[in-house]
């Protein structure tokens, strides 16, 4: 059970990266984004998959790992990077500025990511890279439709 705690929460321990995991995470995330962008449906459902995922075994790996919100565990970047780009209009400038954006939302985690994130288990680890997803969202799809980037 160890390892299958290990396999998701770190997304197939890309989180046992020994240089920025949560980045690594976040490129992973990428790389569904560009396999599920066309297909409304599946991306919505990838993403709503990979939040449970998140919630059912994250919390226990940080009993496995042995502290709050390891470094390894990566599977809210995955899922945060995806909801990010969710019903943006795919640009490549969409697609990089809201990768840096997001990275950003979740390093500094402004509020109220930072007060979730204190809470203990899966729902403080999950959902503040949602808040720092919606963030970046939220900025994203108000530059695609000012600057008219579709």
């Amino acid at each position: 059970m160890r390892r299958r705690i290990k396999l998701i929460s770190s997304f197939f321990y890309l989180g046992h990266s020994p240089l920025m995991p949560g980045t690594i995470g976040s490129l992973a995330g990428l790389v569904l984004y560009f396999l599920v962008k066309n297909n409304e449906i599946l991306y919505g459902f990838l993403i709503l998959f990979l939040f449970v995922l998140g919630l059912i075994f994250t919390g226990e790996a940080e009993r496995v790992y042995k502290r709050k919100d390891a470094r390894m565990i990566v599977i809210d970047e995955v899922c945060g990077m995806l909801l990010s780009l969710y019903f943006v209009p795919y640009s490549m400038f969409s697609v990089i500025l809201g990768f840096f954006l997001f990275r950003i939302f979740d390093i500094l985690k402004p509020a109220p990511a930072q007060s979730i994130h204190k809470l203990t288990g899966a729902t403080g680890i999950m959902l503040d890279d949602i808040i720092a997803a919606i963030y970046t969202n939220l900025i994203l799809q108000f530059i695609c439709r000012v600057f008219q980037l579709l």
